[in-house]
């Protein structure tokens, strides 16, 4: 046995890194084990951070190339430097995987550098050599989703992490997956001037968020110029020379062909990342998405095991991680932490963004809650007009009764920002009266969540 430590967190993605960090703060002996050479996991090396810097860049060259002249900037003939603009993204990740370094030295939090295997109850293998610990975390994350008849090569046939890593522009990309993955790196690719093609397997984007905030999305990226076929399945994919055959079937039609793509995106959503860590010899249980099975308090059917992240039932989110990192952290020290999944806020980073907290009109009409609507457009907000963004619309849901926020779904401008006022709301307990009766400054985006907020009960300033 080579050392012994309080605590050993399997994977430094967010949910394990600022698990690792807390149980430092609280005065545990902390390990995390991570088998890249950064830390920060998915998200921060091929994921959440690199994505966003994409996504910023090619915003700026959009802007640039369509935009700058509606406000009267003249830029004359715009050009991309695809090297250059990879090259600050790798910067960018480098910047905060050495930030994450720099906070394990800062907290004394251990690195254990290779590949973990749980050898049973307070025991890990790392690279060879054993390890004890009173507790264990497995925070592993997740990973790209396969699709039968596609097969990934990281270079025609992509995953997210092939498509971050792009040296040119494709000419035509198929993005397979109408979801966030598929959406946001599809609009990087658009912007720099791809063909994009968006094949769906359901008859809508964005599973899983408000219905009608779908539908504007839909129509405001058709606008951008990227092309969607919903109800689609694909079929299969082979390399043709230097392009990729895709074919695809339509659902409602029942008829087949083929599509023609310099490179194609598997988006289809991520699994669990559970291979390897010898969790059927240790006994712990998994569920039948592969997910390992937790209680409450995050613990498995194993004493001192305990998993958080992607790795457990609930949303795919980072900060949904580092939420758990830090309350499972806290347990085992002792507290009584609380999490309000309902309050846990999503953003899907395109332009417009799209951002949700809460339940969507359609769980409230499944559970049969009544409640009452309240909408408000950026077109009729100031400031969206002064800076010339104006697409879509601030919805709230609240209790018909009570008034109590159930849920609010943000398309527009600074929709990820302007969400975190009603993660608050329903975290607190507030009504739409509440969050209307706040003086919101002017001219500002915010202004419009409270309009909506307003037009709950039917008094809206300013539409």
């Amino acid at each position: 046995m080579s050392d012994s430590f309080d605590l050993i967190v399997i994977g430094a993605g967010p949910g394990g890194y600022v698990c690792a960090i807390r149980a430092a703060q609280l005065g545990m002996k902390v390990a995390c084990v991570e088998k890249r050479e950064t830390l920060g996991g998915t998200c921060l090396n091929v994921g959440c951070i690199p994505s966003k810097a994409l996504l910023s860049s090619s915003e700026k060259y959009a802007e640039a190339v369509s935009h700058l002249s509606d406000h009267g900037v003249m830029v004359g003939n715009v050009t991309l430097d695809m090297a250059k603009m990879q090259a600050r993204k790798g910067e960018v990740v480098g910047a905060n995987v050495k930030g994450v370094e720099f906070l394990f030295k800062k907290n004394k939090v251990t690195w254990l550098k290779g590949a973990a295997r749980i050898l049973g109850a307070g025991r890990v293998d790392v690279a060879g050599t054993e390890y004890a610990a009173k507790h264990i975390v497995i925070a592993t994350g997740s990973e790209s989703a396969p699709l039968p008849g596609v097969e990934v090569d990281e270079k025609r046939i992509v995953t997210s992490t092939g498509a971050l890593e792009l040296a040119q522009v494709p000419g035509h990309m198929v993005v397979i997956g109408g979801g966030v993955i598929g959406l946001e790196l599809g609009s990087v690719y658009k912007r720099l001037g791809a063909e994009v093609t968006v094949v769906e397997f359901l008859d809508r984007l964005i599973p899983g968020n408000d219905g009608e905030v779908a539908k504007q999305f839909e129509r405001i990226l058709t606008r951008q110029g990227l092309k969607f076929r919903l109800s689609t399945k694909v079929t299969g994919a082979k390399l043709d020379g230097d392009q990729v055959a895709l074919t695809v079937e339509s659902l409602k039609k029942g008829t087949s062909e083929t599509l023609m793509a310099d490179v194609v995106l598997l988006a289809i959503g991520r699994r669990p990342h559970t291979e390897g860590l010898g969790l059927a010899e240790a006994g712990v249980a998994l569920d039948a998405r592969g997910r390992v099975v937790t209680d409450g308090h995050f613990a498995t059917n194993v004493p001192g095991i305990y998993a958080i992240g992607d790795v457990i039932a609930g949303p795919m989110l980072a900060h949904k991680a580092e939420d758990e990192g830090v309350a499972l952290a806290e347990t085992l020290a002792g507290q009584k932490p609380h999490i309000n999944y309902n309050a846990i806020p999503g953003v899907i980073y395109t332009w417009p963004e799209v951002a949700s907290v809460g339940q969507t009109e359609e769980q409230l009409k499944e559970a049969g809650i009544e409640y009452n609507v309240g909408k408000f457009p950026f077109t009729a907000n100031g400031r969206a007009r002064a800076i010339g963004m104006t697409d879509g619309f601030v919805k709230v849901l609240a209790d018909k009764k009570s008034d109590l926020v159930l849920g609010c779904h943000i398309i527009g401008p600074e929709a990820g920002n302007l969400i975190h006022e009603m993660a608050i709301a329903i975290e607190f307990g507030a009504s739409s009266e509440d969050i209307a009766r706040i003086c919101h400054a002017h001219p500002t985006l915010s202004e419009a969540v409270k309009e909506a907020a307003l037009a709950v009960e039917g008094r809206a300033l300013h539409i």
